[in-house]
């Protein structure tokens, strides 16, 4: 046996007695020794991430994917079979793959969730389990490099193809690990750019961690595995192209994309994977098995790189992390001037032919939520992929006030100064709109149009569709409903009568200016008779109308 794996393999110490497969108790110990073998070596893998983009957070990306594929394998009880362990370790890695590595690893999670439910995890079924973890690697891989994590992977499984069959499952699994770290010390050789920063690959370094994790839960030993640090490079040396590698594509990509990806067949996956290689480097789509899928990318445009996922399915958990500047050996290289734009965006959702209309002529760009369903991933990739660093957002109520949060921080993460404004309608955000003032500072014209929007009551107008039980009693199909907020305030025998109650709860507080969004279900004759009901009962206050064509509502009214 040590003849056959070499020096690494030496250290094995078998047990007296070797299991023959690898069950759901065996699974769940090789999880948390992954876990702990990657937590161990973070830094260390940290510290040699020079490709593809010399961003030093590979270890981190490692421990974050098999750390959320341990806890979904936790969510099965302690008599789970070895096949449920399995194919919980690799939902839970593809939906919480972190980086190109992260989405790499998860295939062998999912080539055991496989393995397992095709049989027995036995020594055969190891064999075929590497070889189709290696399979699905380069299926999701777009373009697959020499001395990487890929080639790693290839090299473990090919070990094992031709093995005896006679051989037990310690042999198998430490065939694999002792031809993982051979290939591993190779990767310097075979990427120049590793040869250049004295390292080998990163990823593959966590690889070989899981595998001898592996090994180690076969055997019942402790397998040292030798530590690596980058070397001296004593001259400069900008990374030369590889392949069809770019020469350093933070030179071109300034974001790292991550998101899952449900509702979506092979077909789009495909189409989805050409979409993404178009925009970006480092491209991974890799599925679970089950029908979610991880996708990665590194890209200047991330707004794109969501958009087109949200063209062919379900787009959910979007991660976007702008690149920081680090070295791939002793040359700074920053990130491109295009992302750094000095300006400012301001960002409406909005609803209506003619409310798009009215935003864009005051200078916003929009966000359709009628056409389209906006989410919180949405309205991120909005907002990333606007021209300045600067974004005023004007949700106009279509987002709560969670999902705007955690939008501020992705955003933000990605290099962009977002403020989100307090409209939470668009007679709100028209409002906040008429004061913007790009020449301000941004938190000066933050806080004027933020006063504007506050100093606005509104209210809308529609009409019932069905018999409802409403806090001022049941309304009937037919009649007109006053609303604030989402809250039913009046009910009237028709919609100009509740029009009218809705205007004078609306002005008993006092008022300037009404103004008034026609929705979709509006006429002219409804609205210009509440125009005159507000010059007879309410002299002196002013009433401007535009056509917004917003689905549900007759209007949408706004005070001043």
């Amino acid at each position: 046996m040590g003849e056959v794996f070499g020096e690494h393999a030496a250290a094995i110490d078998t047990r007296d007695v070797r299991p023959s497969v690898l069950d759901a108790d065996a699974l769940r110990s090789w999880a948390y020794r992954c876990v702990d073998g990657l937590t161990e070596r973070c830094d260390e893998i940290n510290e040699l991430n020079v490709f593809p983009i010399p961003d030093s957070d590979t270890g981190t990306n490692l421990v974050f994917t098999v750390r959320a594929a341990v806890e979904c394998m936790r969510t099965v009880g302690p008599d789970g079979s070895g096949a449920a362990v399995a194919d919980a370790l690799a939902r839970g890695a593809v939906a919480g793959a972190r980086g190109n590595s992260g989405v790499i690893v998860s295939q062998l999670m999912r080539g055991l969730a496989e393995g397992a439910a095709r049989g027995v995890l036995d020594a055969e079924g190891m064999r075929w389990v590497l070889a189709r973890a290696s399979a699905l690697v380069l299926e999701v891989v777009s373009v697959p490099v020499e001395g990487t994590i890929v080639t790693v992977l290839e090299r473990a499984a090919a070990a094992t193809a031709d093995a005896d069959p006679a051989e037990d499952l310690a042999d198998t699994v430490g065939r694999a690990s002792a031809a993982a770290a051979r290939a591993l010390d190779r990767t310097r050789s075979q990427l120049p750019i590793l040869d250049a920063a004295g390292v080998v690959d990163a990823g593959a370094l966590g690889l070989v961690v899981m595998l001898d994790a592996l090994a180690g839960v076969v055997t019942g030993a402790s397998i040292p595995l030798p530590r690596y640090h980058r070397q001296v490079v004593t001259t400069s040396v900008r990374p030369r192209s590889v392949g069809t590698v770019r020469q350093d594509p933070r030179a071109v990509a300034g974001y790292e994309v991550v998101y899952r990806v449900t509702d979506i067949g092979e077909r789009e996956v495909a189409e989805l994977r050409d979409a993404l290689s178009e925009l970006g480097d480092s491209v991974v789509v890799a599925g679970d098995g089950s029908g979610t899928w991880s996708a990665h990318v590194h890209t200047a445009n991330a707004g794109l790189a969501v958009e087109v996922a949200l063209a062919v399915g379900r787009v959910h958990g979007v991660r976007i992390s702008a690149f920081t500047a680090g070295e791939a050996c002793e040359e700074r290289v920053e990130p491109p001037a295009s992302h750094l734009v000095a300006g400012r965006d301001v960002l409406a959702v909005v609803a209506g032919d003619g409310a798009e209309q009215l935003f864009v002529e005051e200078g916003a760009a929009v966000l359709r939520c009628d056409t389209s369903v906006v989410g919180p991933s949405d309205l991120c990739a909005a907002i990333v992929g606007s021209e300045h660093t600067e974004v005023l957002v004007l949700p106009n109520g279509a987002l709560s006030a969670q999902e705007l949060v955690s939008v501020s921080i992705a955003s933000r993460t990605a290099g962009k100064d977002v403020l989100m404004l307090p409209s939470t309608s668009m007679v709100q955000g028209l409002a906040a709109l008429a004061v913007h003032d790009s020449a301000r500072a941004a938190v000066d014209d933050a806080f004027a149009m933020s006063e504007a929007a506050a100093g606005t009551r509104w209210a809308s107008l529609r009409i019932a569709d069905v018999r409802s039980l409403t806090w001022v009693g049941t309304c009937e199909p037919g009649d007109g409903l006053g609303l604030v907020g989402h809250e039913v305030v009046v009910i009237g025998g028709d919609v100009i009568s509740a029009g009218r109650a809705l205007l004078d709860q609306l002005l008993s507080a006092g008022g300037e200016m009404v103004t008034v969004l026609r929705g979709a279900g509006d006429t002219a004759d409804t609205t210009s008779r509440l125009v005159e009901y507000v010059a007879h009962r309410h002299p002196g206050v002013e009433v401007i109308v535009y056509d917004g064509g917003q689905p549900g509502d007759v209007m949408q009214l706004g005070v001043e």
